[in-house]
């Protein structure tokens, strides 16, 4: 089965992923910089930024895919995914100004609250399709409405 919302979220999500890593390469190049920060605060912000889109974007993806399968709604999924590319974009460019801003604080919170919001929808999927009895059903996709 092709999940073409999964596929395009997680294809725009690899794309900022690149773009964050050339912000980080570019600083490598223009200093002695080959691994690690070597102090500088700025490759430090980026690496944070590279490595947090890293560490939210699989559990997002993962969700979305399943909850794709599932029959989950295609508008709500197109919703929440591209809500999230956009917070995963907002998020490092707020890192990239001093001090707290919008930008980063609602990259982040809305990173949160779509995780949140997908664990919860996932939850009710798996839940709301089991028989009062506790047995497991398995229903083909196709055969759903």
């Amino acid at each position: 089965m092709i999940l073409p919302i999964t596929l395009t979220i997680a294809a725009a999500l690899a794309i900022i992923n690149v773009w964050l890593a050339i912000r980080v390469v570019r600083l490598r190049f223009s200093g002695p910089t080959p691994i690690g920060t070597g102090g500088n605060p700025v490759l430090e912000t980026r690496m944070r930024a590279q490595a947090n889109l890293v560490e939210y974007a699989p559990f997002f993806l993962i969700l979305l895919a399943l909850i794709e399968l599932a029959g989950g709604s295609p508008t709500w999924a197109w919703i929440a995914g591209i809500g999230f590319v956009f917070a995963r974009i907002a998020h490092p460019l707020g890192m990239d100004r001093t001090g707290a801003n919008p930008l980063r604080a609602g990259g982040a919170v809305a990173t949160w609250v779509l995780l949140l919001l997908m664990s919860g929808w996932a939850l009710a999927i798996a839940y709301a399709a089991r028989p009062a009895d506790g047995a497991i059903v398995v229903t083909p996709v196709s055969a759903r409405a």
